[in-house]
């Protein structure tokens, strides 16, 4: 049952309450560039859902096999030329950035042979903006994401599973896709509008992206509160996360409490 919540909300949270692009601001290039008709705009959310999904699989089996202390691989190969109780502390995590980049680029470039093959159409209106995908920090923001859930926790038993690790990457596409055709919805009625010359162009683009923004900031805590109202007995394990970390360390009380906490 608690498996089932977990992925509800990470399902939910990456999707709406933490949107990539609207909360962590990342993804914000083709967010701007692809974003002036409905039909780009959701080409390339299907496009980039499918490179985040396949680099998300590739991510999880490298850090879990290679790059964490203990992995299998990177441990069996270590112990040809070190002993076993220091070929387990082998921690490559150092090479994930260069890994991760690399799994980016190969998923994209699968992703630009199959839309060339099969959609031509689609693959001359994306232009150059589907190699772009390749730099799409989005989709390294994710890779990252599951890293730190699966090296930088303390127990073992909080590591993220393969399951986890997709629902975080389909469901962080599925929210790019929702704010990149809402903002070319947008951006389509803004042509029929009397913009005022400074504003025309990129400005009033940033400028409707921050209110959308600012609209998605409605959804902060949503998943703290379903959390505590859809667990088993409203026993709630108190995760500490990088927000309330941040928010600590603007507010006292509150660092207080967290510092209680972990006491």
């Amino acid at each position: 049952m608690n498996y089932i919540i977990d992925i509800f909300l990470i399902a939910l949270s990456a999707a709406v309450i933490n949107n990539f692009v609207l909360y962590y601001f990342v993804g914000i290039c083709p967010f701007i560039g692809v974003s002036r008709r409905v039909d780009m705009a959701f080409g390339m959310g299907c496009a980039v859902t499918f490179v985040i999904s396949i680099a998300a699989f590739l991510s999880w089996t490298i850090t879990t096999m290679v790059l964490i202390p203990g992995a299998p691989l990177s441990s069996f190969i270590a112990g040809f030329f070190v002993s076993k109780e220091a070929a387990a502390t082998i921690d490559l995590t150092v090479l994930s950035y260069i890994v991760y980049i690399f799994s980016i680029s190969s998923s994209v470039q699968f992703v630009e042979m199959y839309v060339r093959k099969f959609f031509p159409a689609l693959y001359k209106s994306f232009g150059v903006f589907l190699p772009l995908i390749t730099t799409n920090c989005a989709i390294l923001f994710a890779c990252l994401t599951i890293m730190s859930n699966v090296a930088g926790v303390e127990n073992p038993a909080d590591a993220w599973d393969l399951g986890r690790s997709l629902t975080l990457a389909l469901f962080g596409g599925l929210g790019f896709t929702i704010a990149i055709v809402i903002m070319s919805g947008i951006r389509e009625d803004l042509d029929l509008c009397d913009v005022p010359e400074p504003f025309k162009g990129a400005a009033i683009t940033l400028v409707v992206g921050g209110i959308l923004a600012l609209a998605f900031m409605g959804f902060t805590g949503v998943d703290s509160g379903l959390r505590k109202a859809i667990t088993p007995g409203g026993e709630v394990a108190m995760e500490i996360s990088v927000e309330q970390v941040q928010t600590a360390m603007i507010e006292p009380n509150l660092h207080q409490q967290i510092r209680g906490i972990n006491d």
